[in-house]
């Protein structure tokens, strides 16, 4: 009991919770700031441009395949620096590109 008397009115009402939070705070931002590698984003591009190419996206809809591909090899070297929010963003804009080509692809082929 005596102890509790000497703290301060601060040290009694929060402790060390108010050292806690802060320190939780800036462990959330770290974890946040510290995206995983977008694996399935690249995957999705690696498939949707296959998915383009057995459509004959290479013939049919070459500007938006090439678009595609590019966009891939982009996402693929901010990768490899290790910009994975940019890696991400690449890599979903080369799958929506490798599916326009397809639909183009295809589009082509019903006429």
């Amino acid at each position: 009991m005596l102890t509790h008397k000497l703290q301060s009115p601060f040290s009694r009402r929060f402790g060390h919770r108010w050292l806690q939070q802060p320190a939780a705070l800036v462990v959330a931002l770290l974890l946040a700031a510290c995206a995983p590698a977008p694996v399935q984003e690249m995957s999705e591009a690696r498939q949707a441009i296959e998915a383009a190419r057995a459509a004959g996206a290479q013939q049919r809809a070459r500007p938006q395949f090439e678009e595609a591909n590019e966009l891939l090899d982009a996402a693929q070297q901010l990768l490899n620096d290790r910009r994975f929010r940019d890696a991400r963003r690449s890599a979903s804009q080369a799958r929506d590109a490798a599916i326009r080509a397809r639909e183009a692809a295809e589009a082509v082929s019903e006429e």
